[in-house]
């Protein structure tokens, strides 16, 4: 693939990205017509949409196109997990300069075609537009396989709150790469492509999960959406939390307390329920507070204080990586 995305035009570049993609036997009809059609045995489809914009959620010097297509994926059918269900398919909506090579865009499109393939998901269809800022708008669907979906409006008092996944490696990598650095690798890849436990979500639907969410935006910030719409007050206890030494090590080296970037720090799409506390966990998960009563103190606590580190993402604001 040679040349850049105006020459090759709007219809060529659809032909290019289609021809990359793979299918599931829930696709009952692909790209190339004027709408994809995506089997819901369960009549009811589970929906969320997201949007990358260059320079505010990736740059092109610090991730790969197909970094940027793995993460685009990644954070969309993360949702569909966190809702207890299976995710589908994904469709793309894609805006570029005339002027980018078509092989960026490929490549974005194996790593969007990747991560569904991970999530057991296919990219259906989409629309691509020109204009000066790459975008990448995503929505994704899946299927709650007649399971009644796990809101953030479930927990009770007395539920145990538990993680699986990564916490504060996104952030942590985030803080290497903002200082010019690119080791330790893990950290960084881990800002770059996350690894979502997709399967995790319909798993804790199935264990009796009575809230849930992916952690996009920070712990205590996702858990503070199941403590509003709960009208409860969840408090985590630091000491259940693990953190790698190799976090705790750059933390010391960049002036960070690692603490600050598990209980901020977003875009690991780690898994967080709230279950009652007779529920037996499986091993992957980690028991790290407790649902209790409201109380004057904040929705969410630390060791029973309020957490007064900022950090945290506010998609009008910007994210604390110091």
């Amino acid at each position: 693939m040679k040349g850049t995305v105006g020459e090759l035009g709007e219809f060529g570049l659809i032909r290019e990205l289609t021809s990359r993609l793979t299918t599931t036997p829930a696709v009952r009809l692909g790209p190339g017509d004027d709408a994809a059609v995506v089997a819901a045995p369960d009549r009811r489809v589970v929906a969320s949409t997201d949007i990358l914009l260059e320079g505010r959620h990736f740059r092109r010097d610090w991730s790969t196109a197909y970094d940027v297509g793995r993460k685009a994926a990644a954070q969309n059918l993360a949702d569909i997990a966190a809702m207890g269900a299976v995710p589908t398919a994904l469709l793309l909506g894609l805006v570029v300069p005339a002027d980018l090579p078509v092989t960026w865009a490929a490549e974005l499109m194996d790593g969007l075609r990747d991560e569904c393939q991970v999530a057991g998901a296919a990219v259906v269809g989409g629309d691509t537009v020109g204009g000066d800022t790459i975008t990448v708008a995503i929505t994704a669907l899946g299927d709650l396989r007649n399971h009644e979906p796990v809101t953030r409006a479930g927990a009770r008092p007395g539920d145990v709150v538990a993680v699986t996944g990564w916490l504060g490696w996104s952030a942590a990598g985030f803080a290497v790469l903002s200082r010019g650095f690119r080791s330790p690798r893990a950290f960084v890849e881990a800002h770059r492509r996350p690894e979502p436990p997709y399967h995790a979500g319909p798993a804790a639907a199935g264990l009796g999960a009575t809230a849930m969410t992916d952690v996009s935006d920070g712990l205590v910030a996702d858990l503070g959406h199941i403590a509003e719409a709960s009208k409860v007050r969840i408090d985590l206890r630091s000491g259940l939390i693990d953190i790698p030494s190799q976090m705790s090590d750059i933390g010391q080296a960049v002036g960070v307390d690692p603490l600050q970037w598990v209980l901020t720090g977003g875009e690991d799409h780690a898994i967080v329920a709230t279950f009652p506390s007779d529920v037996k966990l499986p091993a992957r998960w980690k028991v790290i507070g407790e649902v209790l009563n409201p109380s004057a103190l904040p929705q969410v606590t630390v060791d029973g204080a309020p957490w007064t580190s900022k950090g945290g993402w506010d998609h009008f604001g910007s994210i604390e990586d110091a």
